[in-house]
C-alpha cells in the first residue's frame, strides 16, 4: 500500500537541475594544459579553498597563542613570538604544497618553475630572499628579540616590534615606526641595549669654571644625581661617582657617572636631559660658575663696574634658585613612559579585583 501511495519511491530529479549540474561539472573539468600537466577550474578552485584554510589555521593559532601568553603572566612573550612566527611559515609553506598537489601540480615536475626562481633570485630577487632569511636567523638566534632596544650603525634606534618576513618594525621614543632590512640587522653592528636586561652605566659630561671647589662640584653633581629617580643605587659598588676628565680651555672638565635601571636604558636621549637638568639646579643652588664665552665676560665686568658705582638692578634674578625635581620635564617623560609599560604588564597579569578576592576588592 505504502508503494502505491508512493511513499517509497525515490524523488525524481527535476530536469533542470540535472541539466544545471552538467553545466557546472563541464564548466569545472575547463582547464588547460601547463609544461604537459592539466590543470582544470576545479582543481585550481580546491588549490585556493586549501591554501584559504591554512591561511585561517595560522590566524586561529597566531590567536590561541595571544590568549595563552595574556593567561600565563609567566611566559616569555618574545619566545612565544618567535613559536608563532614559525609556525606561521610552515603552514604557509605546507598549505602551498598541498594547495599545488590539489591542483594536479606535482613538485617533482616543477623544475621549469625552480629554475625560473634561480634567474629570478640571481637578479631580483635576491635583497628579498636575504632579508627573510636573515629574519629566520634573528629569530632563531634570539640575539634580537620583540620589546628589545637597539641601536644601529646607521643611527636608528629604538624598539623592536615585529620581526616580519622582510624587514623588522621598530617604533622609536617618539613612536615614529621604522622598517628596518633584517640583512641590516646580520650585517651590521647592532647595539642591543636590553639584550641581558641588566642596569647600564652612563656618563655625564659638563663643565665648570677654573677656581671652582672642586670637592664642591662633586657634591653638587652626587646630589644630583640623587634627585634624578632613574639612578640604580646611592651605594655600593654601582653607587653614582664623579669623575675630573681633563683640563679644557676655559672648563674643568667633569663626568657624572651614574648606574641606571634597565627601564631607562630606553630612553637615552631623556634620561641625558634629566642629568642635565638636575646638574644645572645643583650647581646653581651652590654657586659654581659655570664657564661662558669671552663676549658674555666682557658684559659681566662691565656690570660689575655698574653695581660699583652703585647700580646694582643687572644683577637683579642672579642668585641661585633651587627648583623642584618636579619641574624637571625629561625626568616625567621616561616616568610617563615607565608607567605605560608599567600598564602593559598589569593587563597581560590575572586579574585581582575579581569577587573571588574581597581583600583585594575592598
Amino acid at each position: 500500500m505504502l508503494d502505491q501511495l508512493g511513499l517509497l519511491r525515490k524523488p525524481e530529479t527535476p530536469e533542470a537541475l540535472k541539466k544545471g549540474s552538467q553545466q557546472v561539472g563541464e564548466w569545472l573539468d575547463l582547464g588547460f594544459k601547463l609544461g604537459g600537466i592539466h590543470v582544470t577550474i576545479g582543481s585550481l578552485l580546491g588549490a585556493v579553498l586549501v591554501f584559504a584554510l591554512f591561511l585561517l589555521a595560522t590566524l586561529l593559532l597566531k590567536r590561541l597563542l595571544h590568549r595563552f601568553g595574556q593567561r600565563n603572566h609567566s611566559v616569555n612573550h618574545s619566545t612565544l613570538y618567535t613559536v608563532e612566527r614559525l609556525l606561521h611559515y610552515l603552514l604557509l609553506v605546507v598549505g602551498l604544497l598541498w594547495a599545488l598537489g590539489v591542483a594536479g601540480i606535482p613538485i617533482a615536475k616543477m623544475t621549469v618553475f625552480a629554475g625560473a626562481l634561480g634567474v629570478g633570485l640571481g637578479f631580483g630577487l635576491q635583497a628579498i630572499f636575504n632579508n627573510f632569511v636573515s629574519g629566520l636567523i634573528l629569530l632563531f638566534d634570539r640575539s634580537l628579540k620583540v620589546g628589545d632596544f637597539v641601536e644601529l650603525a646607521s643611527g636608528v634606534h629604538g624598539h623592536v616590534r615585529e620581526i616580519r618576513i622582510r624587514a623588522t618594525l621598530i617604533s622609536t621614543n617618539d613612536d615614529i615606526d621604522i622598517l628596518v632590512p633584517n640583512s641590516e640587522f646580520v650585517n651590521g653592528r647592532v647595539v642591543n641595549w636590553t639584550l641581558r636586561e641588566v642596569a647600564r652605566r652612563q656618563k655625564i659630561p659638563f663643565g665648570v669654571a677654573y677656581g671652582s671647589d672642586k670637592e664642591l662640584v662633586k657634591k653638587a653633581a652626587l646630589e644630583a644625581a640623587a634627585e634624578v629617580p632613574f639612578t640604580l643605587s646611592l651605594e655600593g659598588a654601582r653607587a653614582p661617582q664623579v669623575w675630573l676628565t681633563g683640563f679644557g680651555d676655559s672648563t674643568l672638565d667633569f663626568k657624572l657617572v651614574v648606574w641606571l635601571n634597565a627601564d631607562a636604558t630606553r630612553r637615552v636621549g631623556a634620561v641625558e636631559a634629566a642629568y642635565y637638568w638636575a646638574l644645572h639646579t645643583a650647581l646653581e643652588k651652590y654657586a659654581i660658575e659655570t664657564p661662558l664665552p669671552q663676549r658674555v665676560l666682557h658684559m659681566r665686568e662691565r656690570s660689575a663696574q655698574q653695581v660699583r658705582d652703585g647700580d646694582d638692578s643687572s644683577l637683579a634674578g642672579t642668585q641661585a634658585v633651587t627648583t623642584s625635581s618636579q619641574d624637571n620635564d625629561a625626568a616625567r617623560e621616561v616616568e610617563r613612559d615607565m608607567a605605560r609599560r608599567d600598564a602593559d604588564k598589569s593587563k597581560r597579569a590575572p586579574d585581582t579585583n575579581s569577587p573571588q578576592n574581597p581583600d583585594v576588592a575592598r
